[in-house]
């Protein structure tokens, strides 16, 4: 069964914790993949060539790897450079992500050479988009996938609705495989997503960012300045 195959109609957790997070720590964002795992999930999605090492010796479904790394003078951040994509393949990642907007990369690399370098290795190209122009070029680039995990986060789309249903059917005219990640918050939203058209799911923040869950259920309980009798 091929990688997409295994993934087609399944959910991706994205297994990543903010710098200087209590759970910034391979040790156990593997285990939390690890709980992905055995409970249902079809993949992960992780960031860093230590966390990747980690989660690869713990989990057999499918990696999604990525490598943030900011550059002076450029805004791409999410696998920017080939650097970065040899990192995530030297760590077994069947699944390389990469920011896949118009914006200027550095060191001159183009979306064309960056999905060559991935693929060369046997990997599969997923495209993090923010527009539905990002995910046609992309497409004519080679790449197996298309997700909409920037939209909301460039200029162009900074008022966009979350989870990005539009952006999802606009995508699913092309031939590719087609992924819905961002806002995601619950599983009615999960399943919007599944018919607007998106072949499978990504969810990070409402299953592994304990920060945020635990600010959903403070903040609900702010209002109220005293308990009932």
């Amino acid at each position: 069964m091929s990688v997409l195959d295994r993934l087609a109609g399944g959910l991706i957790v994205s297994v990543q914790a903010r710098p200087g997070s209590p759970l910034d720590d391979p040790g156990i964002l593997s285990a939390m993949a690890l709980a992905a795992q055995e409970n249902g999930a079809a993949g992960v999605r992780i960031q860093g060539a230590a966390n990747l090492r980690a989660v690869r010796a713990r989990v057999t479904i499918p990696i999604v790897g990525l490598v943030k790394r900011e550059y002076d003078g450029f805004e791409p951040y999410i696998t920017p450079t080939l650097r970065e994509v040899r990192e995530i393949l030297e760590c077994g990642a069947e699944i390389v992500a990469f920011d896949a907007t118009a914006r200027p990369r550095p060191e001159g690399v183009t979306l064309p050479s960056l999905i060559a370098a991935i693929r060369r290795d046997g990997a599969l190209a997923m495209a993090d988009c923010a527009r539905a122009a990002d995910g046609v070029a992309a497409v004519a680039a080679g790449a197996d996938i298309v997700a909409t995990t920037l939209c909301g986060y460039t200029k162009e789309t900074a008022d966009a609705v979350l989870p990005a249903l539009d952006l999802v059917r606009e995508l699913r005219g092309l031939e590719s495989f087609v992924v819905c990640e961002g806002g995601i918050h619950s599983p009615d939203a999960a399943r919007s997503a599944r018919t607007a058209g998106a072949d499978a799911l990504v969810v990070g923040t409402a299953i592994t960012d304990t920060g945020w869950l635990v600010r959903q259920f403070v903040s609900s309980l702010a209002p109220q300045t005293s308990w009932p009798p």
